[in-house]
């Protein structure tokens, strides 16, 4: 079909491309003018200490701030928030998730988080408890979950130096490692005693520093086997300490981010106003009659395709019925 060939049905059936979006717009703006009124109000979240500061340890780097932005977003529409919210102000979840919205102020980590609703005083609890339980479920967690890594580490411990204890209770030695240590050293003296002694001549000396020797020698031998045992309890041990003083400092940045995610600190409310019908109808018609628009346009497609179908099956009956006559005609001519 020609352009032209397609402006000609356009004319003809321009009652079609008019009454469609026109009657589509028209729905659109009833169901927006009598809708009843809508109140919003948007709350204000700028934490920069907690992205890339002193106290961001767990939003750090070029993509700190869109990292905050889509987890902070995530909390919020989380079923846990909703229905914390949802206990704290009375509105469903389902109203919740459908009138909440998160959007970015530009690339800063700084948060909008709107709120809608057909009720004006419900708008700013919903913001305030919205906020708060955020933050909380973003950062206040990380408090108990480093608590319980803390408590885990020092039990750790605890069972390492008790099974220690228990192992010099059993053997009935205390520090078996520092006494090896210290034999050993009295031993290198002793014979380095014992060699003045023979260089001198001194027979008793040497009888003496032998006699000590031995003795420091079976301790040694007494000790020796012990110790592997007692050197892998304490490295259990260390280890455990280890773990302790990483839990400790993990703890302490968790609660320095608690404290820099305080809502009093970091969040603003502002008052609810009502919604702009116009721009809510603006936002509404245009969508829905170009929509209609485009409608109008397939519906005249059909109906032209249709009229040419009929108009093609009546040329062709015609033509079948035709070739009748003539035969009709002979045969009344005929005596």
């Amino acid at each position: 079909m020609e352009i032209v060939d397609y402006l000609r049905v356009a004319r003809r059936r321009l009652w079609v491309l008019v009454g469609v979006p026109v009657l589509a717009t028209g729905a659109a703006a009833a169901i927006v003018l009598l809708a009843p009124q809508q109140f919003s109000g948007t709350a204000y979240v700028a934490a920069p200490a907690l992205v890339g500061g002193t106290a961001g340890t767990q939003y750090t780097g070029t993509q700190a701030a869109n990292q905050f932005v889509a987890a902070f977003g995530a909390a919020v529409t989380s079923p846990r928030v909703l229905a914390d919210v949802a206990a704290d102000t009375g509105v469903p979840p389902e109203r919740l998730r459908d009138g909440l919205a998160i959007s970015q102020v530009g690339a800063s980590s700084q948060l909008e988080v709107t709120y809608t609703a057909g009720d004006r005083g419900t708008v700013a609890p919903v913001l305030t408890a919205t906020t708060t339980r955020a933050l909380a479920f973003l950062f206040s967690s990380q408090v108990g979950i480093a608590t319980g890594e803390v408590e885990a580490a020092n039990a750790d411990v605890t069972a390492a130096t008790r099974a220690i204890g228990e192992w010099e209770k059993a053997n009935k030695v205390s520090q078996p490692d520092r006494i090896y240590q210290a034999t050993l050293g009295e031993l290198t003296s002793l014979r380095q005693q014992q060699l003045s002694m023979q260089a001198v001549g001194n027979g008793r000396g040497v009888d003496a520093a032998t006699t000590a020797i031995t003795a420091a020698q079976k301790k040694l031998d007494e000790l020796g086997p012990k110790l592997p045992d007692y050197q892998a309890l304490l490295a259990q041990r260390d280890a455990a300490t280890n773990a302790l003083s990483q839990a400790r400092e993990g703890l302490q940045a968790a609660r320095a981010q608690a404290q820099a995610a305080d809502p009093k600190q970091v969040t603003s409310i502002g008052e609810a106003h009502e919604v702009s019908r116009l721009a809510e109808l603006v936002r509404t018609a245009l969508p829905v009659g170009g929509a209609g628009l485009l409608l109008g346009v397939l519906l005249v497609g059909v109906l032209e395709l249709l009229s040419r179908g009929r108009g093609a099956t009546r040329p062709a009956a015609a033509s079948t019925a035709a070739p009748a006559r003539p035969a009709e005609a002979v045969t009344a001519a005929r005596p």
